[in-house]
């Protein structure tokens, strides 16, 4: 009886919450709520009526997200702002994971080349983008005239045409380290054994990474993947130091065109259209939880 008693009690303190998870769980939850939820809220409320931000308003019910759509500039950003993040996210995870196999084979100083391909994901997009911004529109014309080179000597930022190759190359630049420990983690969990065996049997490098390494990591490539679009889809900092979404509104993105909307007195308007980007992440968002649950069965 007396153990019956014992065991009870202690599933009890089990099942107890201690008092310190509420200390920090409720200023957190609060301070939550209140910056992101709350205005949250309030921008889906604006979207139905005609605001410009400030003053009275009016309810205009879905006028907005009618005219979002048959919206020439918002159609153009948003099949700008997909492309570049599916040619992003390709290139990204391509380097990634070879940079990633060639930091875990048997080389020398790993541990110092780990270090200097992750430095460029803790420096600000905005810094990057500023340093790149004089590279793409000074030293590479000035290298281009010393070396006779007449189709570089404009800076392809004044390009419409491929002032957005400039945004995929700084992108992927700081985008790869974190796609690359993802992969590096993934790819110690490999066995040596299996490598070992394929190579008795003869398979070269090519087919052991068809054959064994990428049907090993998918799980961490879908990751890997849908992590990076979903970051793509809501990129402007790097935007705006490289182009602030010139020449003209050729490289403006989904993001860049909802915070220009706002100076413009098109808040409703714009507040539609953050909603409706909104749904768009949070369904990329719920993708990526059931891919991150199921990532123990890969």
């Amino acid at each position: 009886m007396s153990s019956v008693v014992s065991t009870t009690s202690k599933r009890r303190r089990r099942g107890r919450v201690e008092p310190m998870f509420y200390y920090f769980l409720v200023p957190a939850l609060v301070l939550f709520t209140l910056c992101i939820t709350v205005p949250a809220l309030m921008g889906i409320y604006y979207s139905f009526t005609d605001s410009i931000g400030f003053g009275e308003y009016n309810f205009v019910g879905l006028n907005n997200y009618a005219v979002l759509f048959s919206d020439p500039a918002i159609v153009k950003s948003y099949l700008f702002t997909i492309g570049v993040s599916l040619l992003t996210v390709i290139l990204v995870n391509v380097i990634a994971l070879f940079l990633a196999i060639g930091l875990t084979s048997q080389i020398k100083m790993r541990t110092a080349l780990r270090t200097i391909f992750v430095l460029p994901m803790v420096v600000s997009g905005i810094i990057i983008s500023f340093v790149f911004q004089f590279i793409f529109a000074n030293t590479v014309p000035a290298a281009a005239a010393n070396m006779h080179l007449p189709f570089l000597q404009e800076s392809i930022l004044a390009d419409p045409k491929l002032a957005w190759l400039a945004i995929v190359l700084v992108t992927t630049w700081q985008a790869v380290p974190s796609a690359m420990l993802i992969y590096i983690a993934a790819l110690v969990t490999i066995p040596n054994d299996v490598y070992e065996a394929s190579a008795l049997d003869g398979a070269h490098s090519p087919q052991q990474l068809m054959r064994i390494t990428l049907p090993m990591i998918s799980g961490y490539v879908l990751i890997n993947v849908i992590l990076g679009f979903k970051g793509f889809l809501s990129m402007y900092d790097i935007i705006v130091g490289l182009t602030n979404g010139g020449p003209g509104t050729s490289t403006r993105s989904v993001a860049m065109t909802i915070f220009t909307g706002f100076d413009t007195g098109d808040y409703a308007y714009q507040m539609a259209n953050s909603t409706i980007f909104f749904i768009i992440t949070l369904a990329i968002a719920l993708i990526q939880l059931r891919v991150s649950r199921g990532k123990a069965q890969f």
